[in-house]
């Protein structure tokens, strides 16, 4: 039987954890290594979600994390009944941001992810408002709300991650959208850190709400100003530190 519990049994993936990161890391620098040994390629399927657990000897939990995480990046594909394809060809250059540890995020990988983050979806701020289109703002409301019905801080961060990225599509520019995709496992991480479900239900969304207003009304000082607050709401988690 394969346990269901992180905590169930050390495993092979345990033991790579504790010398370079977390259990999730380890399963996806295994899977990097099982897709280059058998050389797979776009279209190809992966193992599943069984099959991995066994041949990693790892749990559950962490399997399922690991193809959440391939299937933010776009990287995977999952469908019922069919399972995980390989959809994208950069996986290589993907995982390379994988084998950086971003179980913890210091001060120095927020300033520099947010601001980064904060020149595309500030600076681009004249494609979005040449762009955006009445149906672009009602996807973006949608999973605003999908964010706020979410049932778990995570999924609720993958649902924020799917609104900016939204918002960075309207842009129209394929090379930022790819740079924007391969941040994703950090960006994740900073969005997750300090976020419970009041500050998803309250703030978060607010803040997300009041953006799509400025850009309904084609008020850019206000769309920069909001968006830079925003992305910088998370700042107050490293006071401490």
């Amino acid at each position: 039987m394969i346990p269901d519990r992180e905590t169930s049994f050390p495993s092979a993936a345990d033991e790579i954890a504790r010398a370079s990161g977390s259990a999730v890391d380890a399963v996806l620098a295994q899977i990097r290594q099982m897709i280059v040994d058998g050389g797979l390629k776009v279209g190809d399927k992966l193992p599943t979600e069984r099959e991995l657990c066994e041949r990693f000897a790892s749990s559950r939990n962490t399997v399922r994390e690991a193809m959440r995480m391939l299937k933010a990046f776009g990287l995977v594909e999952v469908r019922p009944k069919v399972g995980a394809t390989i959809v994208d060809q950069r996986m290589n250059r993907a995982f390379d941001l994988f084998s950086f540890n971003v179980t913890e995020i210091s001060r120095q990988t927020f300033d520099d992810i947010q601001g980064f983050r904060e020149l595309i979806e500030t600076g681009s701020v004249i494609q979005i408002f040449a762009a955006i289109q009445p149906s672009d703002l009602s996807d973006l409301r949608e999973i605003n709300r999908e964010m706020v019905r979410a049932k778990s801080v995570i999924e609720a961060s993958e649902h924020d991650l799917r609104f900016h990225t939204r918002l960075v599509s309207i842009i129209g520019n394929k090379s930022i959208l790819d740079i924007y995709r391969i941040m994703t496992p950090v960006i994740l991480r900073i969005m997750q850190r300090g976020k419970t479900r009041r500050t998803i239900e309250g703030e978060t969304f607010r803040e997300h709400e009041a953006i799509l207003d400025a850009a309904e009304r084609r008020d850019a000082l206000a769309f920069k100003y909001l968006m830079r607050t925003h992305l910088r709401a998370g700042l107050w988690t490293f006071e401490d530190g």
